[in-house]
């Protein structure tokens, strides 16, 4: 019995070692220097392998224990690594697309359950009030500690007109939150845009998918054709990212053609990337008419905010950065969520495939964006109060990635934040729950101070419900 395991074991890790340098070999294909397959972790992997097989209470076939086994691997990376089975690899390509059937959150992994890093905009989440920093430890009647985080997204997904319960726990609330949603189709509108009053304009871009660029000039084109613009508020706030070519391209809607937009940087020749604001490094075809040619020339040079917090993430980092570092516009509101690395998707196969992270981005100046966010050149508190202070950001995360660098020097410091007028007002009393703000409304504080900003009146700092009794806007960090 004993050599027919040992046997086995000498099998499966050739097995596992052609796996391994088949993966190795596509993935870096070019390289002419190889690491030496480590052989005693790889004993030790089927002894497990065997023990389980030959030992568990129940029968478990050979694919789950080597799906899992890849689970763990990418999931003790960091925070973004992931296996993608075929489903949720088809869901991501759709994804992008712009629309999914589910909730409409933006999800991570943390501590075994899953944190709502952001709801999307007119979805089920975000109209039944989920809030960014929320741990959702239940689904249905079922707990979410031990899931993959590919597991419970699955399980919140499904067919439109269908129910699921969430039970989640949020800083601040004493009980468990039990929230009752509707599954439906997600269809996110990337692009929204008003103008806000005359000369002044609002664009919000909620996502990065395949045609944020081009909607956005629709949008710009329709502004344009409302009078001159007198400046203009490019709203980032919530927006969890998407598609990196996305952010060039907003990026290089109102910059200098040729700028450089981010850098990326990583182990591999081809992780180590200058991108530009060019059509080569936007349009994703080739062979594509640049989806920007029809841009109004006044959006080149109109006075501009961005406005930001958060729940910005990620592409919508990548611009922010890119406009503050070139100095294009002004950045405005809190400190971003902080995810500054690239993942890769590296099919495996036709139907499954790996995330996997690759790289860090860093800003035209060579400011990380890893753990760290990009900070506003005017700090503007946004209402909400504990809910927006218990934030969840990539720092918070576990295994999350350094920034990469050293100390940073002064040429690529982050710029200090200017402090904003504190608003005299009484404060709120604690039991009260202050009203969610609908972005771009009359009610909408930060983008308030972004338009007084541009007509040259004072910003406040703070919101007049939390102005007395918090941090005084001029020594905010």
């Amino acid at each position: 019995m004993g050599s027919r395991f040992r046997q086995a074991g000498l099998i499966l890790i050739g097995v596992v070692a052609g796996v391994l340098v088949s993966l190795n070999f596509s993935a870096v294909a070019e390289r002419s220097v190889r690491s030496p397959l480590p052989v005693e972790e790889l004993r030790a992997f089927t002894e497990v392998f065997g023990a389980i097989k030959s030992n568990y209470v129940e029968t478990v076939e050979d694919k789950r224990l080597i799906t899992e086994a890849i689970n763990g691997m990418l999931a003790g990376l960091d925070p973004h690594s992931a296996y993608l089975d075929a489903e949720a690899f088809r869901e991501l390509q759709v994804g992008t697309q712009g629309q999914f059937g589910g909730l409409g959150i933006e999800v991570g992994m943390e501590d075994g359950f899953v944190k709502v890093i952001s709801p999307i905009e007119d979805t089920p989440a975000f109209r039944a009030g989920i809030k960014p920093g929320d741990l959702i430890i239940k689904l249905d009647d079922t707990p979410v500690k031990g899931m993959t985080l590919n597991d419970a997204v699955k399980r919140m997904r499904g067919k439109p007109k269908t129910n699921i319960t969430l039970t989640i726990s949020r800083k601040g609330e004493p009980q468990p939150l039990v929230i009752t949603l509707m599954r439906d189709i997600i269809k996110v509108q990337s692009v929204k845009s008003k103008m806000f009053e005359p000369g002044y304009a609002w664009v919000r871009v909620s996502q990065f998918q395949e045609a944020t660029a081009e909607n956005l000039v629709k949008h710009l084109e329709g502004l344009a054709r409302q009078g001159p613009l007198k400046g203009l508020v490019l709203d980032l706030r919530n927006d969890p990212g998407g598609l990196l070519y996305g952010a060039v391209a907003i990026s290089a809607a109102f910059l200098p053609a040729k700028s450089l937009v981010v850098s990326t940087d990583g182990r591999n020749e081809d992780a180590k990337r200058k991108y530009l604001a060019v059509p080569e490094d936007y349009v994703r075809s080739s062979g594509r008419d640049d989806i920007l040619k029809n841009l109004p020339a006044a959006i080149k040079s109109v006075p501009m905010v961005v406005l930001v917090n958060g729940g910005s993430a990620s592409a919508s980092e990548i611009v922010a950065g890119a406009l503050q570092d070139h100095k294009r516009a002004i950045v405005m509101g809190t400190q971003t969520f902080g995810k500054g690395s690239v993942q890769t998707i590296m099919p495996l196969g036709n139907s499954t495939a790996i995330k996997l992270t690759t790289a860090r981005y860093f800003t035209p100046s060579g400011r990380s964006i890893q753990a760290k966010g990009v900070t506003p050149d005017i700090i503007v508190e946004e209402p909400g109060g504990a809910a927006v202070i218990a934030r969840v950001r990539e720092a918070d995360l576990q295994r999350h990635l350094s920034d990469g660098k050293k100390e940073e020097s002064d040429k690529t410091a982050a710029p200090s934040p200017k402090p904003a007028a504190p608003a005299a007002a009484p404060a709120a009393t604690p039991t009260e729950q202050p009203k969610p703000i609908e972005l771009g409304s009359k009610d909408d504080f930060q983008l308030l101070q972004a338009i007084a900003y541009l007509k040259g009146e004072p910003v406040k700092g703070q919101p007049p419900a939390v102005a007395q009794g918090s941090k005084p806007a001029d020594k905010l960090n």
